[in-house]
């Protein structure tokens, strides 16, 4: 669900981590948030990071999804350069299976916070999710279809052990 003046830009190192971060993105989806997916990698594009996390705000997102696996830079780059929330995904890596890239992620300086998520696609899908109740804090639509889909997890979860 992609819109001209998303609230939610997703992005990420390469264009491998989508696989990943497509769950963040399903997420938004399914609770009527709209997003960009771009790939902005702090290695490689730099000068394309740069721009985009300056101009993040003036292009109408509200919050950011960053995704990086390895070393794991782009997160708290992006944080460095923006005023809006940014929340961390780490992605798997093949090396040391996403450890780096949590610890890359989740120890930022004191000032630059990144609301660092789990490795992988549960992190990805916590980050839809959180992304659309930081959002929903303004946005009382988006506040009860958040009540539905708590409500439906709830319902979802039997009370015995047997099969019904």
């Amino acid at each position: 669900m992609s819109a001209k003046h998303a609230p939610v830009a997703i992005i990420m190192g390469s264009r491998s981590d989508w696989p990943v971060l497509r769950h963040a993105a399903d997420m938004l989806e399914a609770l009527g948030v709209a997003y960009e997916a771009k790939v902005v990698s702090a290695h490689r594009t730099p000068d394309r990071m740069y721009a985009f996390a300056k101009g993040a705000k003036a292009a109408g997102f509200r919050v950011i999804i960053a995704a990086a696996g390895g070393a794991a830079h782009l997160p708290g780059m992006t944080a460095s350069l923006t005023e809006l929330p940014v929340l961390g995904v780490p992605i798997e890596s093949k090396a040391l299976k996403g450890m780096d890239s949590l610890l890359s992620i989740v120890q930022m300086p004191a000032g630059i916070p990144v609301g660092t998520l789990a490795i992988g696609e549960a992190g990805a899908k916590n980050a839809g999710l959180m992304a659309a109740k930081i959002l929903a804090l303004a946005d009382e639509d988006l506040a009860g279809r958040l009540e539905a889909f708590t409500a439906r997890q709830t319902d979802g979860v039997a009370e015995t052990v047997e099969d019904a």
